[in-house]
């Protein structure tokens, strides 16, 4: 891939579409020193800087200053997919790494590479999942001249590296990485588990969630613990272990002693911490396997669960489940992005936390108390053999839903008569209903959003002077699975998915009406949405359309934000 800085030399934005206002800033205040030391800009994963210089008088007059090729380009493997980076910007240095692990410190004003370190991974197997794959890198500093990259590699290693040369650092674990494998609490086959997140570093803790292989073939799978090492020595400090193990609040939640070789639920995305609270937040995923819990009976904490821990001791501060025993592959996806607000007068120390499934939750950090009321309310039930359905799941009573959940008759692809009725044809062949509609044997079954979202891991910028929050989103996610038996001699699942995919609509048109994509604006102050607009033209020039004379209704293709004082 050829990464392009269309930038000026000092890095201050990327692409700007809309203007923004500004009023009193607060505590939680973003990047404000135009450096971006971590994934998100700053632990609180706000993709929020205070820089003004590029604004939408002058934004038609960037240039290409340097381009810049990776290194994964010039391997005998060629570049493997798609660039996943965000870089980290420190001291007038880039810092990225490439889908094949391969880091680059670069000089931002020329683009030169000032060093490399390959840790490998190219030459071992294709990691599971979407393959060679990675999201950057972490930073750390005793702020008296150590500086050092940390990674997290596909054969699940992390390695810490030294800022200036690019040298492992001999102090650090075994002579610069400590093995991820290592710490476990049962034997995990390392093909199984690997990082493509960047770990988080907050208070001298190096805290690392792992992704796991979500096609498993039997119930027994690697958990999803997370571990916590020491920035300086690569010590590990503490593990927070999901499923609970015997003894441990949330056991219970796990039926017939399930927890007990039940896996996945783990952290494969971006977390985010408040260093002055001295709380990290770990985002958690679906248990094994994301489609059928029948061998895994019960609430399934701490799963699908927004878990808030000691960033020292890695205890259990509070937690939040936003799916109870998860049957949609509706994992949190990305970190939540923290920000002061104030409602009816009292300020609040918040988090604001998407959701594949379309929900933005707002909880107060410290504690874990709702913003707003949360409502246990009734679901569809399955009739699966063997499966027990949670009678209920959380919905916020505000802000509302930023995208379009479940799959009604109501939100059919409708802009002619003919289409509408085609559609509905279409429709009638599907097992459907509203949000959290499980899977059946009989039929298959319409997802949506789908297992992309809604929301995803591109997460939501906030600004910290407005309490304003933007949600990219993309409303064209939905699929269709249905259960089955597996062959015993391969699995020892009573079901598992049959996995059909995106849905067709009439004449090659989405079976639901758009928008497709497009960004939100939220006030947190108040929890109304502010203003939703799309992201592309969409299909509007499609021969069932292109007469209709219709408005933009948004691409297929997702958002990924950054905000700076003046521009989105």
């Amino acid at each position: 891939m050829m990464f392009e800085m269309r930038l000026l030399p000092t890095l201050t934005a990327t692409l700007i579409v809309v203007a923004l206002s500004a009023s009193s800033a607060s505590a939680q205040k973003g990047v404000r020193d135009g450096q971006w030391k971590s994934y998100s800009g700053d632990k609180g994963s706000t993709k929020y800087s205070a820089l003004d210089q590029i604004n939408s008088d002058n934004v038609k007059d960037l240039q290409v200053v340097w381009k810049w090729n990776s290194p994964d380009n010039e391997t005998e493997h060629g570049a493997p997919g798609g660039n996943k980076i965000t870089p980290l910007y420190i001291n007038g240095v880039l810092y990225m790494n490439s889908m094949y692990q391969i880091v680059s410190a670069i000089d931002a004003s020329t683009g030169e590479t000032l060093w490399q370190f390959d840790s490998g991974v190219k030459e071992g197997r294709r990691p599971g999942n979407l393959g060679f794959n990675a999201r950057g890198l972490a930073y750390w500093t005793d702020g008296k001249g150590d500086e050092r990259i940390i990674l997290g590699t596909q054969h699940n290693y992390m390695y810490a590296i030294d800022a200036k040369t690019g040298e492992l650092v001999e102090g650090f674990g075994n002579a610069g990485l400590v093995d991820l494998n290592a710490d476990y609490r049962r034997e995990v086959n390392r093909a199984y588990v690997w990082a493509i997140s960047p770990p988080l570093v907050a208070n001298d803790t190096i805290i690392v969630g792992r992704a796991i292989n979500d096609v498993a073939t039997t119930k027994e799978m690697p958990p999803g613990d997370v571990f916590a090492y020491d920035a300086k020595t690569g010590q590990r400090k503490w593990t927070f272990h999901n499923p609970p193990q015997k003894g441990d609040p949330g056991y219970e939640t796990w039926k017939d002693g399930s927890a007990e070789y039940s896996g996945n639920s783990n952290v494969w995305t971006h977390m985010s911490a408040d260093e002055e609270l001295g709380i990290a937040y770990l985002p958690f995923g679906t248990p094994t396997n994301d489609w059928y819990g029948g061998h895994r009976k019960g609430d399934n904490l701490y799963a699908e669960t927004l878990v808030a821990v000691d960033i020292e001791t890695g205890k259990r501060l509070w937690h939040f489940q936003h799916i109870h025993h998860g049957l949609w592959d509706y994992d949190i996806p990305t970190a939540p992005a923290l920000i002061d607000i104030s409602v009816l007068g009292k300020p609040i120390q918040a988090l604001a936390q998407i959701t594949k499934q379309g929900f933005i939750w707002v909880l107060d950090r410290e504690t874990g108390e709702p913003v707003w009321p949360i409502e246990e309310r009734p679901v569809p039930q399955s009739d699966v053999p063997g499966e027990e359905t949670s009678l209920t799941q959380p919905f916020p009573t505000r802000p509302a839903p930023y995208d379009g959940q479940g799959a009604l008759e109501d939100m059919l692809i409708d802009y002619t008569p003919e289409l509408k009725a085609e559609a509905l044809k279409i429709f009638e062949e599907y097992n459907t209903g509203p949000l959290y509609t499980p899977a059946t044997t009989e039929k298959k079954t319409i997802f949506n959003p789908g297992w992309g979202g809604g929301g995803n891991w591109p997460g939501v910028s906030v600004d910290p002077e407005t309490g304003i929050v933007y949600i990219p989103s993309v409303n064209a996610a939905a699929i269709s699975v249905s259960l089955t038996k597996p062959d015993a001699a391969r699995s020892n699942f009573d079901y598992i998915v049959q996995h059909y995919g995106g849905i067709e609509g009439p004449q090659g048109l989405p079976l639901f009406k758009g928008p497709y994509s497009r960004v939100t604006a939220i006030d947190l102050n108040t929890g109304e949405h502010i203003w939703r607009t799309p992201i592309g033209d969409g299909p509007i020039d499609h021969e069932a359309l292109k007469d209709l004379n219709l408005p933009p209704i948004g691409g297929r293709g997702r958002g990924f934000p950054l905000l700076t004082k003046t521009l989105l």
